[in-house]
């Protein structure tokens, strides 16, 4: 019963539900389909044969299955690749920016709050003096 262009369905996985045909045969328990699923290596456990039966040679590309699904009327995976790009590069911070960066986590972490009010103390201490 499984045999080159046999339409199945997807009983398990991610795929479950999708029609699929089934385009070369691995070994005694593996298989390779493509259609309304990723084209992709799958367990025959996992597929529940139909009757109908689509002419392909082995080992078929993704478009003859297109092609034999649309006569069919029958949805089919949608293909699409990825766009190339460039990984980002990490730019340098410059000595000037390291400083900015090291005082802002002391001011977070309030060292400049307490310089601040040791400062204030003695001003007020020396004000004091001064006035007396």
């Amino acid at each position: 019963m499984i045999e080159i262009g046999r339409l199945c369905l997807k009983t398990a996985g991610r795929d479950a539900g999708g029609k699929c045909a089934i385009v070369e045969i691995i070994d005694d328990n593996y298989v390779m389909i493509d259609g309304n699923v990723r084209r992709r290596k799958c367990n025959i456990g996992h597929l529940e044969p139909l009757a109908e039966v689509i002419k392909i040679k082995n080992g078929a590309s993704h478009d003859d299955i297109k092609r034999e699904f649309e006569k069919l009327g029958l949805e089919i995976w949608k293909t699409k690749k990825k766009g190339k790009t460039e990984k980002p590069k990490r730019k340098r911070k410059t000595p000037e920016e390291l400083k900015a960066q090291k005082e802002e986590k002391k001011k977070s972490k309030g060292i400049f709050k307490k310089k601040e009010k040791k400062e204030e103390a003695k001003a007020d201490i020396l004000e004091e003096k001064a006035a007396a």
